[in-house]
């Protein structure tokens, strides 16, 4: 039994330490920003495919990494980069879409000199705005259909609306809302919110909420606190 309880205790740092090599060199982990993706375009190197990544991070297109959600992570900062350039929406680089990336400036907001965020409704992207660096980070959004939509025998269209807000509620984690479950939803008129949705397609397709990606909803409510001015527009 003694024997045993050593071995337990002598387990116990080196299982410690093979975890913290792991996360320190395992791109599955998500830990390091610069590890090399998963394949490259033909004829394009994983080395320049990660620069092209690397750099958008840098002004703008990064959530910042996470352990279990890198992959969506890097799908949602090359969708925003390729809806503000107005490009094809793959969520992947191609050969063109990198030289792009690799001369893309950080976007510009309407509105500079204060933190807020901004929606643009016609690019379907929403930008966080710091007082100091400009746009902070860019997320694809889902916003409403502009359809008809009935509840509870009440006929609506689904509309976003336009115009200056702000944060007046704020929720963590998931809420079962009347019109389905939401994550992280962060109010800012009425019922409408900016919230996290496991569906949040290249088209708008909400009842009039922003949609975000849930794997950029926590972040994103911890960079908005109570107040925080939203202004929806179309360019």
């Amino acid at each position: 039994m003694q024997r045993l309880r050593q071995a337990r205790r002598l387990a116990g740092p080196a299982l410690l330490t093979a975890v913290t090599i792991a996360l320190t060199i395992s791109p599955a982990f998500g830990l390091k920003r610069g590890t090399a993706p998963a394949s490259a375009p033909a004829g394009v190197s994983a080395e320049t495919v990660n620069k092209a990544e690397q750099h958008l991070s840098e002004v703008g297109y990064w959530a910042g990494p996470a352990a279990d959600k890198a992959a969506d992570r890097a799908r949602c900062a090359i969708l925003a980069f390729q809806r503000v350039e107005r490009r094809h929406q793959t969520g992947k680089l191609d050969a063109d879409d990198i030289q792009a990336a690799l001369a893309a400036a950080r976007p510009i907001p309407r509105e500079t000199g204060y933190s807020h965020v901004e929606v643009d409704l016609q690019r379907q992207v929403l930008f966080v705005v710091d007082q100091n660096i400009g746009v902070r980070l860019v997320v694809p959004i889902s916003s409403g259909s502009g359809k008809l939509y009935t509840f509870e025998g009440k006929t609506s269209r689904a509309v976003t609306p336009r115009g200056r807000f702000s944060v007046y509620r704020k929720v963590a984690g998931w809420r079962k809302a009347p019109l389905g479950m939401i994550y992280y939803p962060n109010y800012f008129n009425e019922g409408w919110a900016i919230h996290g949705s496991s569906s949040v397609p290249n088209y708008p397709a909400s009842h009039g909420c922003i949609r975000i990606p849930i794997a950029t909803a926590k972040e994103l409510s911890e960079m908005t606190p109570l107040g925080t001015v939203v202004l929806v527009y179309d360019q």
